[in-house]
């Protein structure tokens, strides 16, 4: 079941939207305003979050309520990862989730949190079990950051890749199971009621194994992505519908990011839109498919959108 749609991710980090061309987030702005009245003509009981911010940031989030941003969704989201990535302490996190409720009377989610097992796994464990005695008592949702490690095969989704040094590949180790599929020692301090964001790749081999390992954990709040680059490549639709089948006893966040190549203003996933209404109509189209008003569950014909696509494009994979 799709509980809420976010509206892009992490929009303040360069690895997912290029400011560079958008300094003051108009362009980004006007993309998530109508991105969220569209969502809401297809189903107003559907709650819209803002894509989670990273770095957490207040001033990021009052500029956006400058440009009228916070006035069409219902929930601001931010991520954090202060044992691997942020200059800030774990203990901190009370304060960070403060300061954002400071410029905004929206509920906060943390719809990203984690530690790597980089250096070793006890301190994965400790992350897990601190950030859940910190958020859950204070915050609606907190998504844990991953369930699998990255495969070392694939490509983690940043700017600058191996240049970024030991930063990079932390994000191989992020999962509570390893690439071989063996749980990690965080299995086993799991927490009842800590969510978990999973972002599945396009036709990724691990989604039933993702769903067994989410229920022998008892997981209820999951947070996953529909990739709008994705959307162009042959047999989209077929491993979306397959996608959110599989993810449907859990409670879902579904996230709608990355512009494809063709539709960017440059040929980059972060690339503001050429046009920001075609992200409106990918959401609507999200959403009329896998999370219609209540009084019509049904899915959206497999032609109804079809004609709106220019043509196939390169995709990119949703992962971090």
């Amino acid at each position: 079941m799709i509980e809420a749609v976010m509206l892009w991710n992490e929009p303040n980090n360069l690895s997912h939207w290029d400011f560079r061309v958008d300094p003051e987030w108009k362009q980004f702005a006007e993309m998530v305003i109508l991105g969220a009245r569209a969502v809401r003509r297809v189903n107003p009981e559907l709650k819209i979050v803002l894509g989670g911010i990273s770095p957490i940031d207040p001033k990021f989030i009052h500029l956006l309520g400058t440009h009228g941003v916070l006035d069409e969704v219902d929930v601001v989201a931010v991520h954090g990862f202060p044992l691997d990535w942020n200059h800030w302490k774990i203990h901190e996190w009370p304060e960070k989730i403060a300061e954002v409720r400071a410029v905004t009377s929206k509920p906060v989610w943390v719809s990203e949190a984690g530690a790597s097992s980089f250096g070793a796994e006890e301190i994965q464990a400790f992350g897990l079990r601190r950030t859940a005695e910190l958020l859950l008592p204070v915050v609606e949702r907190v998504h844990w950051y991953s369930l699998f490690d990255l495969p070392a095969s694939w490509t983690a989704t940043t700017r600058h890749k191996e240049a970024e040094g030991s930063a990079y590949y932390r994000h191989y180790y992020m999962g509570l199971v390893r690439e071989d599929g063996t749980p990690k020692a965080s299995v086993e301090c799991f927490p009842k009621g800590l969510g978990v964001c999973q972002w599945f790749h396009f036709e990724d081999h691990r989604l039933a194994a993702g769903v067994e390992w989410l229920r022998k954990l008892e997981v209820k709040y999951l947070r996953t992505g529909i990739s709008w680059a994705d959307w162009f490549r042959p047999n989209a639709e077929t491993w979306f519908d397959r996608q959110m089948e599989a993810l449907d006893e859990f409670t879902t966040t579904m996230s709608l990011c990355f512009t494809p190549e063709h539709l960017g203003q440059a040929p980059h996933y972060t690339s503001p839109p050429k046009r920001p209404q075609d992200f409106a109509e990918f959401a609507e189209w999200a959403v009329s498919r896998y999370a219609p008003p209540r009084q019509s569950r049904k899915n959206v014909s497999e032609q109804q959108f079809v004609s709106r696509k220019p043509f196939a494009g390169v995709g990119c994979e949703l992962s971090e």
